[in-house]
């Protein structure tokens, strides 16, 4: 049986992050996986995980199984955090997940259970492994234009202009802050739109919410997943804690899926959880239980937020460090949407060539599109990254 299957392609994160480790160049930088560093190039463990796990290794007295929708406070902080009241509780129904690709997998699976020919609309681009996901099920997938290469800004006429092709009952997958790859978000008037949109195709917003805290703070990087999940009858919501607690290797995820009616809930908790079992029947627990105990403690909330503000505010620092190195090196504003930009990534708009000048020449590793992570870099790396991009531009 098992000589029957075939080489898969390799992951090309996966694979640039194996080429950066085997460069024996001192320096180097990597700006391809999506992981935040800080300015040692160190992903940190944050100051309340490390204390809320310490009071879990003090006080937890079992390791049975909780239930298959995962702890139930965990539900309810997440749903606070991300909705804060903007849709009545009884309404959502909600699973812990492994991780924020968890929760996009299990979202998909609700989507195929509830109606199997729905199609998924996506951004062009999007998160490479929701096209891996949806490709492995079988899924019907469509892109939708998002990102104008040339401007390095959002689409938003041909966004609007293929919404309006979509058809009733499918799934229009939104990113709900820091648009990966690209960084570039909508405005608030332009989610207004898309709300309308939707509402006049009767399609469902599928929101994918990995990194709130990133862009312009907790409460305004999810507006437009309230704003949208307010709106709507129907909404699903994948959150990801890896990135905004750091909890990457925990795999902490959750998955809500709001209804019309609160009587419907119920049927959709029941069907979400029958999922879990199919899956991996209980979902992991201690990242879960990690970030509970800092939502609900007022003190490590306090000191989470804190440093949660220390990373966003740094990255934008580098944001505008970039843009204006870059703007000094070739006296135009042509990067300036860097510093416009948010979350960990931006697109840089350079052709495959360049890319592959920078990895060979200068020991500078990014995605193949010119997706860069924002948090690969320091004050220091800065003015080497800006300098090879316009010698390699020039080569």
């Amino acid at each position: 049986m098992l000589e029957t299957l075939k080489e898969q392609p390799a992951d090309k994160i996966l694979a640039l992050m194996q080429m950066y480790k085997d460069d024996p160049r001192d320096l180097k930088v990597d700006l391809g996986v999506g992981v935040y560093k800080n300015a040692e190039g160190v992903t940190p463990v944050m100051r309340a995980v490390k204390e809320a796990e310490r009071r879990l290794v003090e006080t937890q007295e079992t390791k049975a199984y909780t239930g298959l929708a995962g702890d139930p406070e965990f539900a309810d902080a997440m749903i606070d955090l991300i909705l804060d009241g903007t849709v009545a509780r009884d309404r959502i129904a909600a699973i812990a997940t492994p991780g924020g690709t968890g929760a996009c997998r299990q979202g998909f699976e609700l989507v195929r259970l509830a109606n199997p020919d729905a199609k998924i609309w996506h951004s062009d681009p999007t998160w490479p492994n929701h096209l891996s996901i949806l490709k492995f099920m079988g899924m019907p997938a469509q892109s939708y234009r998002y990102f104008d290469e040339a401007t390095a800004l959002v689409d938003f006429d041909g966004m609007v202009e293929d919404l309006g092709t979509v058809a009733k009952g499918d799934i229009v997958l939104l990113h709900g802050c820091c648009h990966n790859p690209t960084g570039a978000n909508l405005t608030a008037e332009q989610v207004e739109k898309v709300i309308s949109v939707l509402k006049e195709r009767d399609a469902i917003p599928m929101i994918d919410l990995a990194y709130q805290g990133f862009g312009d703070g907790l409460d305004a990087d999810a507006a437009t997943t309230r704003a949208i999940a307010g709106a709507m009858d129907e909404c699903l919501i994948a959150a990801s804690c890896s990135k905004n607690f750091g909890v990457y290797r925990e795999r902490t995820g959750l998955l809500m899926a709001i209804s019309a009616e609160a009587g419907q809930t119920k049927t959709v908790q029941g069907n979400m959880n029958y999922l879990n079992r199919q899956n991996y029947s209980f979902p992991p627990d201690h990242g879960a239980r990690v970030v509970t105990t800092i939502l609900k403690d007022p003190d490590l909330r306090a000191d989470w937020e804190a440093e949660l503000e220390e990373v966003r505010l740094g990255m934008l620092e580098l944001r505008k460090q970039l843009a204006g190195e870059l703007a000094r090196l070739t006296n135009s504003d042509r990067y300036a949407f860097i510093a416009e930009h948010r979350g960990m990534f931006s697109r840089l708009g350079l052709p495959p060539e360049v890319v592959e000048r920078l990895r060979t020449d200068h020991g500078i590793y990014m995605v193949g599109d010119s997706r860069m992570n924002i948090a690969g870099l320091n004050e220091k790396t800065v003015p080497v990254l800006a300098k090879a991009i316009v010698e390699a531009e020039k080569a």
